[in-house]
């Protein structure tokens, strides 16, 4: 079946969220609260709307939450902003859509393999957008490894390919570590000249 947000119906976004499983409750935390998994490479954004993911979420994922704190845990890995990102608007209108009472139960979010473009997102038009309190709450979470810091390894299966993005980055680090610092020198007050491309490894780029 063909989707589309302004074509199809809200029943046949209901039912695609629903068999995607972007949204699922999963494992425990170390303190044994409940965990939100949600991964972001399965989200349709461009075949459902804000109002299918409201209805989703208050029809499938709130009465699941209601009672008590929780952890959420978002895995970001291989992301693309046009295939799964809602845009600004979307993003807005889901989240002031969360009650008070889901949003004051969120313990943490922990962000598993955040990219630059992200943290940069976040540090600008996240912090406008999410209440102070809930933003100090996100906590980003370079690799698998350190997740397990804060979540029950056993009771968490994660998907093959984040495992395979971990083991690019244990392979080339520099893929999380020069790339930020190059855009941190792009942006600084005085960029250096003659730092360029010629910086990388670039066997890590084979």
């Amino acid at each position: 079946m063909s989707y589309s947000s302004s074509s199809s119906s809200l029943s046949d976004q209901l039912h695609l969220l629903g068999k995607v499983e972007v949204f699922r409750l999963h494992g425990r935390d170390k303190a044994g609260r409940n965990v939100l998994l949600i991964v972001g490479k399965y989200f349709p954004a461009r075949f459902v709307s804000s109002q299918a993911v409201n209805v989703y979420l208050k029809d499938k994922i709130f009465p699941l939450l209601k009672d008590g704190p929780f952890t959420v845990v978002y895995i970001h890995t291989d992301v693309h902003w046009t295939e799964n990102l809602p845009g600004i608007s979307n993003l807005k209108a889901i989240y002031e859509a969360i009650p008070i009472t889901i949003k004051n139960n969120i313990e943490a979010v922990y962000f598993l393999h955040p990219s630059l473009q992200t943290r940069v997102f976040f540090a600008t038009v996240g912090r406008l957008m999410l209440d102070a309190e809930l933003y100090n709450k996100v906590k980003y979470v370079k690799r698998v490894e350190f997740l397990w810091e804060h979540v029950r390894r056993k009771e968490m299966d994660l998907p093959k390919f984040v495992y395979d993005h971990d083991e690019k980055l244990e392979f080339c680090p520099v893929m999380e570590s020069d790339l930020e610092n190059d855009y941190l020198r792009v942006f600084s007050p005085s960029p250096s000249l003659n730092s360029g491309v010629s910086t990388y490894s670039m066997r890590c780029f084979a």
